[in-house]
């Protein structure tokens, strides 16, 4: 009797098992955009989640003082021109009947010399009272606008040298109270903990079709999918290409190492 032995090709090819480890949707180091001493430094809100709280305090005592005096001197710039603005308005009209009398006086056979004279005179000096006023105008309005930016400037720099995070999560504090920062300098690391994130390293044959392909975690059939693939080789894992799976966040704790498989 002979026997055969009968070689079958698996029906099913499985799939690579991975295991990622639950991240933070995304996490970004803030940096100083200013040169300030470090006023505050809230140590009791690090390794929490923030809600809606201030948790590094630049010193800018001097920007609020310059800001108010800044915002007083646009009211009275604002003020002044207003007031020459009417003077502007009365000089026009002294200077159209000025203008009026040169001219009807200037056709006169009668009218001497001086009485033209005497007229034109005070026509040009209508004028250039009114030129004056309105270059003065100009000016005050040229004022007004730096005076402005410069409002704007110092409500910006004091904006940045509040630390403020809406539901953030602090995973660590980088700087101490009674520092001194420069732009640049790294203020405190941040993690947006509303959603989470695998990690995960695929080889090339996994990427077929992986738009279609169902996402395991711990054997369990979900209905994620691979949101994003680096078509680009990994610099570390040179025959890899990284892609994310977005999750929920967990209801515990970041950082749990999850199965995943991709088939």
């Amino acid at each position: 009797m002979k026997i055969f032995l009968l070689l079958f090709t698996p029906l099913f090819i499985f799939a690579k098992v991975h295991y990622a480890k639950v991240e933070p949707y995304d996490s970004v180091v803030l940096k100083s955009a200013v040169s300030a001493l470090v006023m505050e430094v809230d140590l009791e809100a690090e390794g929490s989640m923030v809600t809606s709280k201030r948790v590094i305090h630049l010193d800018d005592g001097l920007d609020k003082v310059n800001l108010e005096d800044s915002k007083k001197s646009v009211v009275l710039l604002e003020k002044m021109l207003n007031i020459n603005e009417e003077i502007a308005t009365s000089l026009s009209g002294t200077v159209k009947r000025q203008e009026g009398y040169y001219h009807r006086i200037s056709k006169l056979s009668t009218a001497s010399k001086t009485q033209k004279d005497n007229a034109y005179g005070s026509f040009t000096s209508a004028k250039t009272q009114y030129l004056g006023i309105r270059e003065k105008i100009v000016s005050l309005e040229k004022q007004i606008m730096d005076m402005k930016y410069k409002v704007a400037q110092l409500i910006d720099s004091i904006a940045k040298k509040s630390v403020m995070l809406e539901n953030k999560y602090l995973y660590k504090l980088m700087v101490r109270k009674g520092d001194f920062v420069n732009p640049g300098s790294a203020l405190a690391q941040v993690e947006d903990a509303s959603r989470a994130k695998l990690v995960l390293f695929l080889e090339p044959e996994e990427l077929e079709q992986i738009e279609q392909k169902i996402v395991y975690l711990d054997g369990e059939k979900t209905e994620y999918k691979v949101n994003k693939v680096w078509r680009v080789a990994d610099e570390k894992f040179i025959s890899s290409y990284r892609a994310e799976i977005y999750i929920p966040a967990p209801e515990n704790s970041f950082s749990k190492l999850v199965k995943v498989e991709i088939k």
